[in-house]
């Protein structure tokens, strides 16, 4: 039986409803899971999905002494007509995510002694402690506010202030979870030591129930308090031998020996405000939970043992950190990228220009009323984008001089316009709902749906862009999608077989946006410009195309293609989502830190452990389909003429 979904086009703003096989779900959920990353990981403790479990069971032998119950643990019954015969007096578990207790541990524990386990008994992991330490960090505290904007213009130095209400706001409640090995030492100092701050016996009974933890510490220099880092490690057994951590490499015992991994990372938390902290003036770093979040803060003296810290979850209210995730606050606030987009902007603007943004939540229009354009106009097309500029306008006293239209773009009238002909179009592009580089395409669609708004001799801003791919070899990110065969012992191909066979569905095919500056890959090929999208032009009707071969110029192992997007402001100013130069003799990439790349497995993704041969070159068949906003992909890895069609197709 078919089933039908609906799917939004990142790309034309539309609906669309496909005809999926009646396993759809099922099937791009495992190809997606990313299970394989977690077999990879030899500290962890390995519990695989129900539904493989039993076949994994029974052909490792153990069908008689496992039995499967596929539920989840808060409906097991115990009894002689229930799921187990008696309570447990053994409890092995794994609810652990970056954050420990986000997938719902304190409560799932909370249940499992009362209902499911005897009063002794022994739990595996034994018990997890969460540490902390408090650092500044310019580059991470970019990610949660939004800084002073400077420019210059003909009148001197402009400045774009935040308003208020942002500059109080506590941030968004979710944690920032990263890579935290891949954030350079110089961008951030050290402020404390590292902190243990509240550990938990899984071998008891668990509350999870809100409560408050504080660490007194003296400060190890001078600063200012933004950041808390965070991370944990767990016990297997009660002596504590057996130990399993996500440290990063500075706290680590052993960096040599670390485990990669990507479904346990490290924390980022900030403060609701950054605090001034003076060497040797002691502190409390005060760590607060309910039963799934995790947040932190900085008080000035050491609660009373009995007494209650009362501090809320943080939650955004000034509306930024609902339109704006990290990564786009760090963007925002790159002074570089902003003096690219103004000397841009300074070689088209005319005093008489009559300019309309399109981008979601972009200041642009701020940076052309600065530069001296008579009339500015930018759609905002959500209601919290509205909102939040109308702050910004008014905290920069611009409320009467930038014209916000709140509408889709497409439906954009001349009374909106004050029946004025628009001389320059301008965008980032960036739009909240794209997830893959080439889905702030949405510009070109919306610059032919403007089209008859725009004057004679107007000028669109970028006026093009080029989609860009490299041939790389990851160091570990290949991981999440290669086979593991055995782990520790037990026999899972029957896994493997399935996330294989999960692989062919659409879905699962489709490319996976991955921030590869936390990722280090080194780059087997030259970059190469797979196609080219005009602007200047409307979005043609029949399909783009293009075809060719990328030389393989390093030995290594072919794992994915990246691609990513270049947008050509002007014919002297071009911004990557990429690459932001080209790779150094050894391959060594360095990525755009404020997107995110589209990374496409070759499948199957080679293991490192292989050894080194295979193909010489990568060809490919690439082509944009403007109808629907589809690009579609071949990929074939060329060393003998009958290599295997690595076949993608993405949305």
């Amino acid at each position: 039986m078919k089933i039908f979904c609906s799917r939004a086009n990142p790309t034309t703003g539309s609906v669309e409803w496909l005809e999926e096989d009646e396993h759809y779900d099922y099937h791009q959920e495992i190809a997606r899971s990313s299970y394989a990353d977690m077999l990879h990981d030899k500290d962890r403790v390995f519990k695989p999905m129900a539904d493989a479990a039993v076949k994994i069971v029974e052909k490792n032998g153990f069908s008689d002494k496992i039995m499967v119950i596929n539920k989840h643990s808060t409906e097991v019954t115990v009894g002689p007509e229930g799921d187990m015969p008696c309570c447990a007096n053994i409890l092995v578990t794994e609810l652990f995510d970056t954050e420990l207790i986000g997938e719902g541990a304190l409560p799932s524990y909370e249940h499992a002694h009362r209902h499911l386990v005897e009063e002794n008994c022994e739990a595996v992991p034994h018990r997890a402690t969460i540490y902390a330490q408090l650092v500044e960090s310019r580059r991470m505290w970019s990610w949660n506010k939004l800084f002073p904007i400077h420019l210059q213009t003909s009148l001197g130095e402009q400045v774009i202030v935040p308003p208020v209400d942002l500059e109080n706001c506590p941030g968004a409640p979710s944690v920032c979870d990263i890579q935290l090995n891949q954030v350079s030492p110089a961008d951030f100092t050290v402020l404390s030591d590292v902190l243990p701050m509240f550990s938990i016996d899984f071998s008891k009974q668990v509350s999870s129930s809100a409560a408050c933890h504080s660490r007194q510490f003296e400060p190890l220099t001078s600063g200012r308090a933004q950041v808390v880092l965070s991370w944990w490690d767990i016990e297997m057994d009660p002596e504590g031998k057996i130990r399993c951590t996500t440290a990063p490499f500075w706290a680590h015992s052993d960096p040599e020996e670390m485990q990669w991994r990507d479904h346990w990372m490290q924390c980022v938390y900030f403060l609701p405000q950054e605090e001034p902290v003076v060497q040797g003036s002691a502190l409390c770093l005060v760590a607060h939970h309910d039963d799934y979040c995790v947040w932190y803060s900085l008080q000035r003296t050491s609660p009373e043992k009995n007494e209650r810290v009362h501090q809320m979850r943080p939650v955004c209210d000034c509306q930024a950190h609902l339109l704006w995730n990290r990564p786009r606050f760090g963007e925002i606030n790159d002074q570089d990228r902003t003096d690219r987009y103004i000397q841009a902007l300074s070689t088209v603007l005319k005093p008489d220009s009559v300019c309309l943004c399109v981008s979601d939540g972009s200041l642009l229009s701020v940076l052309a009323h600065h530069l001296g354009v008579e009339q500015v106009f930018t759609v905002e097309s959500s209601a919290a984008s509205h909102k939040l500029l109308r702050k910004i306008f008014k905290a920069n006293h611009l409320e009467d001089k930038i014209n916000i239209i709140e509408k889709r773009p497409e439906l954009l009238t001349s009374e909106d316009l004050k029946s004025r002909k628009v001389s320059l179009l301008l965008g980032e592009p960036f739009f909240t709902t794209s997830l893959l580089p080439w889905h702030n395409l949405y510009f070109w669609y919306v610059r032919t749906a403007v089209d008859q708004h725009l004057g004679p001799g107007a000028v669109v801003m970028p006026q093009a862009a080029s989609l860009h791919a490299v041939v790389v070899e990851f160091r570990d990110l290949w991981r999440i999608r290669s086979p593991c065969g055995d782990c520790e012992g037990f026999d899972v191909h029957i896994m493997d077989d399935m996330i294989k066979r999960a692989l062919d569905f659409r879905e699962s095919r489709e490319a996976e946006p991955h921030p590869l500056w936390e990722y280090p890959c080194r780059s087997l090929s030259e970059s190469r410009q797979i196609l080219a999208f005009d602007f200047r032009q409307l979005v043609p009707p029949r399909p783009l195309c293009a075809e060719g071969t990328m030389e393989l110029r390093r030995p290594g192992r072919s794992h994915a293609a990246v691609l990513w997007m270049e947008y050509h402001l002007t014919p002297e100013c071009t911004l990557s989502t990429g690459l932001l130069e080209p790779a150094d003799p050894e391959g060594g990439c360095c990525w755009n830190p404020h997107c995110k790349q589209a990374v496409y497995f070759f499948n199957p993704v080679l293991d490192p452990r292989a050894p080194l041969g295979g193909p010489q070159t990568v060809s490919y068949v690439v082509e944009f389909h403007p109808s629907t906003g589809d690009i579609t992909m071949e990929f074939r890895l060329t060393d003998t003429p009958d290599s295997p069609l690595l076949s993608n197709k993405v949305a």
